[in-house]
């Protein structure tokens, strides 16, 4: 049984559905990226992960989140505080804004440890000590006393990592974990993630714009456009052969070595917003295949090898 399983997540909020009918599942040791533009849908799937819609006056609409066997789709705020730190831990885009500028880092390191573990002072600062020496911190025991404001961004953001690693969770969100670091940090960042995932037998939803890091980190990948599924399967099989155009224009984006400045691919027309979501297939005013079928009907996902596809013009396919 998947320790993570999402069916059919429909999130509403006010008269809106941003988000419509977006499903997957997780196991133990394994990440699953959720890729996409800004507005795909990304951080409201975390949220309703983690119960935090009600912080935007959102709910979950229809479908199911199912957590080790348990539904936490419209459960009470209760549940998801229970769970929250201790089984299932966040990890936020910029940690300037999860640190508590005038605290130690140690310190609210600790602070999970004690809230979450029931471990008292010294436990809890041996415990994130270890922490910040598997995050591979120099001098954690210096780094443990200092403020958010001596640091670098890129061992702010390991900080918040151990943050999220001291109540033991079973289950990582990373939504956008890398985005204010620079290249080289970000990938030994999204590196350190996937090996302390895999060693402590933890999942990991990691959520991205980007495809690069989607290939360096991922088992399997989630691709959001507009708030629905384009493509899902095995990272190696997507990348190999995607079969949506917004795949294979997103696949297309990622620097190659060698590659001359100013010269980057980019996707043609933006993604829609709320109020101009169309009826039918929602890529269909940046697709360079849409045919009058794509103007007029939404596409079911269907299955093509090992992934899903939502698409009447699959690549690799006849129309």
């Amino acid at each position: 049984m998947a320790l993570l399983e999402v069916e059919g997540l429909t999130i509403g909020i006010g008269r809106f559905t941003p988000v419509q009918e977006i499903g997957f599942s997780l196991d133990r040791g394994a990440v699953l990226g959720l890729v996409g533009e800004s507005g795909s849908g990304k951080s409201l799937t975390a949220m309703a992960l983690m119960g935090l819609l009600p912080l935007i006056r959102g709910e979950v609409r229809a479908g199911s989140i199912v957590f080790d066997g348990v539904e936490l789709a419209n459960r009470p705020a209760e549940l998801h505080r229970r769970l929250r730190g201790r089984r299932i831990a966040l990890v936020t885009q910029n940690p300037m804004t999860s640190l508590d500028p005038i605290r130690t880092v140690g310190t609210q390191i600790d602070e999970v440890s004690r809230l979450h573990g029931g471990l008292d002072g010294r436990a809890a600062k041996a415990r994130s000590l270890d922490l910040m020496e598997a995050m591979r911190i120099p001098r954690a025991a210096v780094v443990h006393g200092q403020y958010p404001h001596q640091l670098s961004g890129g061992m702010k953001q390991r900080i918040v990592i151990a943050m999220a690693l001291a109540g033991d969770p079973d289950l990582l969100v990373a939504d956008e974990p890398t985005t204010a670091l620079d290249v080289t940090v970000q990938a030994q960042i999204v590196r350190l993630m996937v090996d302390l995932v895999k060693a402590r037998g933890l999942a990991l939803v990691l959520i991205t714009h980007d495809m690069g890091v989607v290939a360096q980190a991922c088992d399997r990948v989630v691709v959001l456009y507009a708030g629905r599924i384009a493509e899902a399967g095995p990272v190696e099989s997507i990348f190999a052969a995607p079969h949506h155009p917004y795949t294979r224009a997103l696949i297309g984006c990622i620097p190659v070595e060698g590659q001359a400045r100013g010269t980057l691919i980019g996707i043609p027309g933006q993604v829609p917003g709320l109020t101009d979501y169309p009826a039918h297939c929602r890529f269909a005013p940046r697709c360079p295949a849409a045919s009058a079928r794509c103007r007029a009907e939404a596409p079911a996902p269907a299955t093509i090898g090992a992934s899903r596809v939502a698409c009447f013009h699959p690549l690799g396919r006849g129309a």
